[in-house]
């Protein structure tokens, strides 16, 4: 969206709603401590931009003091492809320094492993050398609601065990930490986010993503959403009221 179109009340009340959403994940999760340099995982898919945006955003204030630098993996060997002249100077626009790295993720010789596996395994090595190597505290990646209960689903239909994606983790015995700033916003306020702001869209899509487990998942929870509204919700916040007293 141009600098000098105006906004509806609606759009400006969403924008903030996005906003204020994301420093309550940052806030509720401790996510970021004053001074922490952080590194933006950037794929170039709408998630990751709202995330850029608002964690950009958030420098203003004096209880979010950090530095913020952002990271798009290349995979040369997928036909993932993003604008990275638009990426860049969407990066400058928001002050925040762009790094870009090419990688392979070795498709042809994966075996039986799903290439979506294969690929997303490759760009996460990348992403942790590159923040260990250069200082970064924290690791923000941008997984919304959704992604967590599909992965919840997924953890407890495929692998037998309750588990999902957190609003932080430690690795590497605290050397560094993974963040998710837009956890507690769903696939829809992301969307709308990114339409209003009329952000840059994958110039190739991945022909492997539609191939995964998570697509089942997706699935499954539009057809609880009709059973109960709330669905999807009540699932998410289920992971922190358990009753084992009444487990097996």
């Amino acid at each position: 969206m141009s600098a000098n179109q105006k906004l509806s009340k609606f759009q400006t009340r969403h924008l903030e709603h996005v906003k204020n959403f994301v420093a309550k994940a940052v806030n509720d999760y401790k996510m970021i401590a004053p001074g922490d340099r952080v590194l933006a995982a950037i794929s170039g898919g709408k998630d990751s931009l709202v995330m850029l945006e608002t964690l950009s955003v958030l420098r203003r204030f004096n209880s979010f003091d950090y530095e913020l630098e952002a990271l798009h993996i290349d995979v040369a060997d997928v036909p993932y492809q993003v604008d990275l002249e638009k990426l860049q100077e969407l990066s400058e626009q928001l002050s925040v320094k762009m790094h870009v790295i090419q990688i392979e993720a070795d498709l042809e010789n994966r075996g039986k492993k799903a290439p979506c596996f294969v690929c997303s395994w490759h760009r996460r090595k990348a992403l942790f050398e590159f923040a260990r190597e250069n200082r970064f505290k924290k690791l923000a990646l941008g997984h919304h609601m959704d992604d967590a209960v599909e992965t919840l689903l997924i953890n407890m239909a495929y692998h037998g065990n309750i588990s999902s994606i957190p609003g932080k983790l430690s690795i590497f015995d605290g050397v560094l930490h993974t963040i998710r700033p837009l956890i507690l916003l769903t696939n829809k306020d992301t969307a709308e986010f990114s339409r209003i702001r009329s952000y840059p869209k994958l110039t190739t899509e991945c022909p492997f993503g539609d191939e995964t487990f998570r697509k089942t998942a997706r699935d499954l929870i539009t057809e609880l959403k009709v059973l109960h509204p709330k669905a999807k919700w009540n699932l998410f916040n289920s992971m922190g009221n358990i009753d084992e007293e009444h487990l097996p």
